[in-house]
């Protein structure tokens, strides 16, 4: 059994995003796997100030939430992020979120397996490219960490479109084979 952490970044509930991390969750949980789901929109996140406080202590200074995190994620097996892609890259959601994770960095993390789930509008997979770089960017800061699997879910634009496309099935698949 593997423990799974999940982060979806989708501003609004049941958006394609969030539906392709549900998937990879099920996935995972159906595996027999630990999983937890977390909401970025759910927490009231606050920008890094990039006081480095979290260098020296096992703690962030902003009072939002995210300490309560931190442990969960350094001792998962995988991670999987899941995000929009508006102008080719992740959403904002997410890509504070990837920052304030900054208090992993001088720690003893377990996880080494990290998945990118992102859906666009454009038809084209290439939209993705930078995504899965800006998530590749965070991992390059870990030793023994590698993106393991994408989902690039494109063409997707209303709400809940994701359902009706081989994507969902994809993230399953993955969660599964964690």
């Amino acid at each position: 059994m593997k423990k799974v952490i999940v982060v979806t970044s989708s501003p609004r509930k049941d958006g394609n995003s969030e539906l392709l991390a549900r998937a990879f969750a099920d996935g995972a949980s159906s595996a027999g796997n630990e999983v937890k789901l977390i909401s970025v929109r759910d927490l009231d996140l606050k920008y890094c100030v990039g006081c480095l406080y979290c260098q020296s202590h096992d703690v962030c200074v902003l009072g939002d939430g995210m300490n309560e995190l931190y442990e969960d994620i350094q001792n998962a097996d995988v991670i999987a992020f899941a995000t929009l892609v508006y102008f080719y890259s992740v959403c904002g959601q997410l890509k504070t979120f990837i920052d304030r994770l900054n208090p992993l960095y001088p720690r003893q993390n377990k996880f080494t397996d990290v998945y990118v789930l992102a859906t666009a509008a454009d038809d084209d997979e290439k939209a993705m490219d930078g995504a899965v770089h800006a998530v590749q960017g965070w991992v390059d800061c870990f030793d023994g960490v590698s993106i393991k699997g994408v989902v690039r879910g494109v063409g997707v634009t209303d709400k809940g479109e994701i359902t009706g496309t081989g994507f969902i099935a994809q993230a399953r698949d993955m969660g599964k084979n964690v």
